[in-house]
């Protein structure tokens, strides 16, 4: 029994089923606990410890999906080609953007953690909060944090922001296509492209570069802002 719970047809199964399962029950109520996403979470962490299952298993099993993380976010580049001609003449208010939502990132999450009192650790795994996993789990390690801990406040940011994101936005009147993509991208990196895409193939097209523009940029400024620090 163990043998076939531990197997990476049934973990793959767990993981897939489980998120069409959230998909569909997602959709029908459009209730936003119920992301899809978080709801899976929730559910394989569940089944993990109901089966036994250690999480080195798990990760084995499940690498396929780990592996195909990166094909993914690079078949974004297509769709990004696509929507090129929409990209002429804003290009310098796009980096401009991301730029400032970058360092304003980083920066606020240093104020807000050490008026909490947070230690170094923290606030070096909360810092890259806003980039793709596999970058910021990166920028925690060379900056002193907890890559675990990253891991896991990168997935709740992109799905914060995934659920919050478009209701600001729409309460805010912001109209722009351009302006909504750099949004989700910048705020939620992949979790919140998902949203854009299925807001619009430009939104999609823009929030994908700014998850690559944003994990540069956060990588470069981040052991900028703390050298910079240190000097008062």
């Amino acid at each position: 029994m163990n043998n076939l719970l531990e197997s990476e047809v049934f973990i793959l199964t767990l993981v897939v089923g489980t998120y069409v399962a959230s998909t569909i029950l997602y959709r029908k109520t459009k209730i936003g606990l119920l992301h899809p996403l978080l709801t899976s979470i929730l559910v394989i962490i569940a089944v993990l410890q109901i089966t036994g299952i250690s999480y080195e298993t798990f990760r084995e099993g499940s690498r396929i999906i780990n592996f195909m993380l990166g094909p993914t976010v690079v078949a974004l580049g297509y769709v990004l080609y696509e929507q090129m001609k929409n990209l002429k003449g804003n290009v310098v208010s796009i980096l401009t953007s991301l730029f400032v939502g970058s360092l304003t990132g980083i920066i606020s999450v240093i104020l807000i953690c050490k008026a909490m009192g947070a230690s170094d650790i923290l606030i070096a795994s909360i810092q890259p909060k806003s980039v793709t996993t596999p970058i910021a789990i990166e920028i925690a390690e060379k900056t002193g944090g907890i890559p675990s801990l990253t891991a896991v406040i990168v997935v709740a940011v992109g799905i914060f922001g995934s659920m919050a994101g478009p209701f600001i936005l729409k309460k805010l009147g912001v109209e722009n296509r351009i302006a909504k993509g750099l949004a989700l991208g910048a705020s939620a990196h992949g979790i919140g492209t998902s949203v854009a895409i299925q807001i619009g193939a430009i939104e999609g097209a823009i929030s994908g570069l700014a998850i690559g523009i944003m994990g540069i940029m956060t990588a470069i400024l981040v052991p900028l802002v703390q050298a910079f620090l240190t000097l008062f």
